[in-house]
């Protein structure tokens, strides 16, 4: 079955070279591979990958697309090395979270997440893992 395999977000941009100034200068991801297919890149991330290509119907999505999940002892810094690259985190209404300067506390289980967006709207998330 397929849960017995990893899965591989796959994110859409309408130009590679844009977006691999910003996955590799501003995010810090390092490229597993390249490929032409599409003209994407594998990008590696923990023990996973993201593929990164491009497409016409970059910048559709309005809902995340990608989330890391960072334990509670790393958020802060995460956060920060966000901040400090020029990333602008999003907020948006959502009943059950809570906002302090681009960061969401859930109101249940008081996890913590930030979203940003890629430069082709792609939205990103960053979620606390819950201690436990």
């Amino acid at each position: 079955m397929l849960g017995e395999y990893a899965s591989v977000a796959t994110l859409p941009v309408k130009d590679l070279t844009a977006a691999a100034e910003f996955y590799e200068t501003k995010l810090g991801f390092k490229r597993q591979s390249e490929t032409d297919f599409e003209g994407g890149v594998f990008y590696c991330a923990g023990k996973g990958m993201f593929f990164v290509y491009e497409s016409t119907f970059a910048g559709t999505n309005q809902a995340t697309a990608m989330t890391f999940q960072v334990p509670p002892e790393a958020f802060d810094a995460e956060v920060e090395g966000l901040r400090s690259a020029g990333v602008t985190l999003e907020t948006f209404e959502m009943p059950g979270l809570t906002w302090s300067d681009g960061v969401a506390t859930m109101d249940e289980g008081g996890g913590r997440a930030v979203w940003f967006k890629d430069p082709d709207g792609n939205f990103i998330n960053v979620d606390e893992i819950p201690a436990g």
